[in-house]
């Protein structure tokens, strides 16, 4: 199949609309359920390549999250503790694969984000990852292959519309890539750079040492952010992603947005917030809701009309600023990365707050002694990659 024709492009209104190889040749792809449009399509492909390569940088099961064009969510196939599988609404499962494990984390760590998402596999699809895929609320995956059984589960999904798409895992683009925008055509290289352990040898700060599982994270992290919107920043632990801010114009956004998304991840994971008395009727996306707003800063005064009791089985003591302070500080070993320099260290302060002990950035500011300064006060190491990510 060399074209593939599309309902319409970004938009109703953006008609007609297709994919197809400009060289000639078949598409690298196969639909096997549903009918994909324009923007499953780009999340599909640059979900793929995130995916790809996770599995080939770290050697496990790879999994994304995306949402318009950007992850919400990346992990690797390690096992789920406890109190993970609880947060992520999936200790009804027992022991899952480490697919359905990467794609548990990616999809857990932002729910809110990654609802209605397109998903990404390193590996072909098992029934264990099909039937975590089934209870979510998604738009479709793609993957190099699926088990039979699974794929009779994914298609029988969103009343068998559910999108599913079977990529050649062993398809390589041209090494030059195009893109029209306004009537005119942009050519670039494609950004093949390689990620491994001598990517972050350059380290500057006086904590030099960077440990195994760090230099995992990290990894994760940067190939995250090849495929993120930028401006964007990653924070990572455990092999997973945990806050990502993309597309920002300030690079302090950024780290904001993704350290708020860090915190609200372990502060999940607080005895306050595991132990809440929801109604036995609640839905998942309720759920994470109320979740959102009961460690916000507002939950008093959302709830205080009443309405909790259709959450709640019984009102929640608050959550307080002092307790969640408390809880927050407990998190750490966390890794960043930035797509770009960080012109101040105020970004590094942000960093401190959320645990980040790891960081790696291309450097090249001005203010480089400044940001450096900033980490030696933390204990942090941080490298100098000397390369940047942006991705547009």
């Amino acid at each position: 199949m060399r074209e593939l024709e599309l309902k319409y492009g970004c938009n109703p209104n953006q008609k007609p609309s297709k994919i197809y190889m400009a060289d000639g040749r078949d598409l690298p792809i196969q639909v096997l359920n549903g009918k994909p449009g324009y923007i499953n399509f780009l999340d599909a492909f640059n979900g793929w390549q995130l995916v790809k390569e996770l599995k080939q940088a770290t050697g496990l099961p790879a999994a994304t999250s995306f949402k318009h064009v950007s992850p919400a969510g990346a992990a690797v196939g390690l096992p789920l503790t406890d109190t993970l599988a609880k947060i992520y609404w999936v200790d009804d499962l027992g022991e899952l694969s480490p697919l359905a494990c990467a794609y548990a984390r990616a999809r857990g760590a932002d729910r809110m984000s990654s609802f209605g998402d397109f998903i990404s596999l390193s590996d072909v699809c098992d029934a264990d990852t099909a039937k975590l895929i089934k209870r979510e609320v998604s738009d479709g995956v793609i993957a190099p292959g699926y088990e039979a059984e699974a794929l009779e589960i994914l298609k029988a999904k969103k009343n068998g519309n559910y999108n599913v798409i079977q990529i050649d895992p062993d398809y390589v683009p041209e090494s030059l890539e195009h893109k029209d925008v306004f009537g005119i055509t942009f050519e670039q290289g494609r950004n093949e750079l390689k990620i491994d352990d001598d990517f972050f040898a350059n380290i500057v700060t006086d904590n030099k040492e960077l440990t195994e599982e760090a230099k995992r994270d990290l990894a994760i992290s940067m190939i995250t952010l090849k495929y993120t919107q930028s401006n964007s920043v990653c924070f990572v632990k455990d092999g997973q992603a945990i806050g990502i801010g993309a597309g920002q114009q300030s690079r302090i956004h950024c780290t904001r947005l993704a350290g708020q998304k860090a915190d609200n991840w372990w502060l999940r994971q607080s005895p306050q917030v595991m132990g809440l008395p929801f109604v036995d009727s609640i839905r998942r996306a309720d759920r994470d809701n109320a979740i959102d707003l009961y460690i916000g800063e507002d939950y008093m005064d959302v709830l205080a009309d009443g309405a909790w009791q259709e959450i709640f089985k019984e009102k929640p003591a608050v959550f307080t600023r002092e307790a969640k302070r408390e809880w927050l500080d407990k998190l750490t070993e966390v890794s960043l990365g930035s797509d770009a320099f960080f012109p101040f260290g105020d970004n590094i302060e942000r960093a401190h707050r959320s645990g980040v002990m790891y960081i790696a950035q291309p450097g090249g500011s001005v203010r480089d002694d400044n940001v450096i300064e900033t980490c030696n006060k933390y204990g942090m190491a941080m490298a100098f990659t000397g390369l940047r990510l942006f991705h547009h």
